[in-house]
């Protein structure tokens, strides 16, 4: 399947804002799964750094020193996904041992609730399996509920709460993984449904097991990522979001983003 991706982020600040650093992980990787044919990442006029990050995804610093009253940034590109099912990562691209991925944080840390779901359904003499089941009753304990979680909001936050979005389901999910001692990572990426409610930007979960990365998509209960384009990894959603950043001055903030994902022969009949 070939994807024309259109992500437009834009903030607008009360007052003038004297200095700010926007991290973006806007720019994705050719992997064997996903080449990416073209792809143009549009700033406004600063100092950007590109470079790679320590869990080896792309990273553009863009440092802004001037007084600024919005900021700007587009990313946009056509993909082409393999048409094959579960997703599995190159070994070649992989810079650090998948244990670092057993490390909890803040957002993914286990509390009682979720040790004891976990371990009720994993089965170690079937690893793959159990885990295929946790993440179906996964989502059936936390049905998605847009607007009902907040970015800051940890794992057990959302399993108390019993409902969440794709950035909750795969905190949860990775919180059950490392509790049962099984690496997994969070991953960053965008998604084509041809539902025009469907949020573009998603989030899921990848899993070591039987030395591979396995990808689990909670949200919607599916192993199959052939309409998935990964765009950044890390440990949580604050190491993989496609923007963070750190300003000084500005007042109150207002934060529009907007991204499309659609098949390129639909592109191609609307041009």
């Amino acid at each position: 399947m070939k994807l024309v991706i259109d992500h437009l982020t834009r903030y607008g600040y009360d007052e003038e804002v004297k200095f700010s650093t926007q991290y973006l992980r806007l720019t994705p990787r050719s992997t064997g799964r996903q080449t990416i044919t073209a792809w143009t990442l549009t700033l406004p006029d600063g100092a950007a750094v590109t470079t790679t990050d320590g869990w080896g995804n792309v990273l553009h610093v863009l440092t802004l020193d001037n007084p600024h009253k919005e900021i700007t940034i587009r990313a946009s590109g056509i993909v082409d996904i393999a048409d094959e099912g579960e997703e599995t990562c190159d070994e070649e691209a992989e810079l650090l041992s998948p244990l670092v991925f057993l490390r909890s944080t803040p957002l993914t840390r286990a509390d009682t609730a979720i040790r004891e779901f976990a371990q009720r359904l994993y089965r170690p003499d079937a690893a793959e399996e159990s885990l295929n089941q946790l993440m179906a009753d996964l989502l059936l304990r936390m049905p998605s509920s847009p607007g009902a979680t907040q970015v800051q909001d940890s794992a057990a936050d959302a399993f108390a709460r019993a409902k969440g979005v794709c950035q909750d389901h795969t905190h949860v999910f990775l919180a059950c993984c490392r509790a049962l001692e099984i690496p997994a990572r969070y991953v960053s990426g965008y998604v084509y449904s041809d539902n025009a409610q469907h949020v573009a930007m998603h989030a899921w979960a990848e899993v070591w097991l039987d030395g591979r990365w396995l990808s689990f998509d909670i949200t919607n209960n599916t192993r199959r990522l052939n309409q998935h384009l990964r765009l950044a990894t890390g440990l949580d959603y604050l190491d993989a979001c496609p923007v963070r950043g750190t300003r000084l001055g500005g007042g109150g903030e207002i934060m529009l983003t907007n991204a499309e994902v659609r098949e390129h022969s639909q592109q191609a009949q609307q041009q």
